[in-house]
C-alpha cells in the first residue's frame, strides 16, 4: 500500500465527472482503494474519492463510525445516488483538497446509494444525518464538485483556525465566553 499525492482545489482533475469503472473487482481497482484508505487515515480524513487522488475513476472511501448499521470502511466503485427527501440541512464541511477551510453546506437529509465493492458485491443503503453527509461529499467529487461550490453564503467558508468564532457564544467584545473567563 502507499500513500498518495492529494489533489488540491484548482486541479483539473478535480473539475471534471470520473469515469465509470468497467471492472470493479480488477486487481489494479482493489490496490487503488487499499491505498485510497491507506491516504484517507494518513491525512486524518473520512472519506476520499479517486479524483482526489489523481486518478479520474468512480471509486470512493469512507468511514461513518457512529452509524451503527454501516460501521467501518466503506469502498463503492460506480456508485449512483438517489435523495428520498427534499429537506435540505446546513453542516459544516472541510475537504482533504481544500486544506485548511471549513463552509457550512446544505445537504439532504436522507437518500439510498447503490453501487458495486472491489470484491464485486452489490450495496444498496439507505442513510441519513452525518452518512448522508459524506456521501454526498464524496460522491460530488465524481461529478467535478467541490463543497464551496454547494455553498449558499461565501461569508461561512472560514479557515480552521477560526472556527471558533462560529462555534463559541460571543460576547459584545468579539471574545468567547471562555475566553474572558479566564
Amino acid at each position: 500500500m502507499a500513500i498518495l499525492k492529494v489533489a488540491r482545489m484548482g486541479h483539473p482533475v478535480l473539475a471534471r465527472r470520473a469515469e465509470e469503472v468497467e471492472d470493479p473487482t480488477a486487481p489494479e481497482i482493489r490496490r487503488l482503494v487499499d491505498d485510497m484508505v491507506e491516504t484517507m487515515f494518513d491525512a486524518r480524513g473520512r472519506g476520499l474519492a479517486a479524483p482526489q487522488v489523481h486518478v479520474p475513476l468512480r471509486v470512493v472511501v469512507f468511514i461513518t463510525p457512529e452509524d451503527p448499521d454501516y460501521p467501518g470502511i466503506t469502498a463503492i466503485v460506480n456508485p449512483q445516488i438517489d435523495f428520498l427527501t427534499q429537506e435540505v440541512a446546513e453542516g459544516w464541511e472541510g475537504c482533504l483538497s481544500v486544506p485548511g477551510l471549513r463552509g457550512l453546506v446544505p445537504r439532504r437529509t436522507r437518500l439510498r446509494y447503490t453501487g458495486v465493492s472491489p470484491e464485486g458485491a452489490a450495496i444498496d443503503r439507505t442513510v441519513e444525518g452525518f452518512h448522508a453527509v459524506v456521501v454526498q461529499h464524496e460522491f460530488d467529487h465524481l461529478d467535478g464538485m467541490l463543497y464551496p461550490r454547494r455553498m449558499t453564503d461565501l461569508s461561512t467558508l472560514v479557515f480552521d483556525s477560526e472556527m471558533r468564532w462560529f462555534m463559541e457564544p460571543q460576547d459584545a467584545s468579539g471574545e468567547s465566553e471562555e475566553e474572558t473567563a479566564r
